[in-house]
């Protein structure tokens, strides 16, 4: 397994991949191809990388600004992705572990993340109580501080992310 930042060429593929995994989620996929597209065309996706794997793409990961009332440098891991006979091999653990190193070295102040806490936590995160999201269960909502660890207040995330 290669992981890579996301080429032009990769687009479809990454649109075929996000309808796959989350098939059987609300929408079929298709929010988060929206999602991700939208960060495109807006310049607002600031890393995505992919896993390739004999030259087809079994991940993704994305990571796009976040707003917190003073406090800059943050971004929001989403959404991440890999094909359904590709999970559960350590595909999406490896592009989450790359995606925070390469955030981390860019020198952002942080990550925050909505998700299951057992999963994200094996990452780092948390959720402090700092950090809120509109109504999301406070413990679904974590941080993952590499240098701002006193970020406060509402998260806001690119406009897709509330679009339906």
């Amino acid at each position: 397994m290669w992981i890579r930042t996301e080429t032009q060429a990769d687009h479809a593929a990454i649109r075929d991949l996000l309808g796959a995994a989350f098939a059987n989620g609300p929408g079929a996929g298709r929010m988060e191809q929206r999602i991700v597209d939208a960060l495109r065309d807006d310049g607002e996706l600031t890393l995505n990388l992919v896993a390739d794997i004999d030259g087809r793409i079994a991940g993704c990961v994305v990571f796009s600004p976040v707003a917190i009332e003073g406090a800059s440098a943050w971004y929001g891991l989403g959404p991440v992705a890999v094909a359904p006979h590709d999970q559960r091999h350590g595909v999406g653990s490896a592009l989450i572990r790359a995606g925070l190193a390469e955030l981390a070295d860019r020198g952002a102040a942080g990550c925050v993340v909505l998700g299951e806490p057992a999963y994200y936590g094996r990452f780092g995160f948390r959720n402090d109580g700092e950090l809120r999201y509109a109504d999301a269960p406070p413990q679904y909502f974590q941080s993952l501080a590499f240098q701002d660890a006193g970020a406060k207040g509402d998260v806001r995330y690119h406009r897709s992310f509330s679009a339906h």
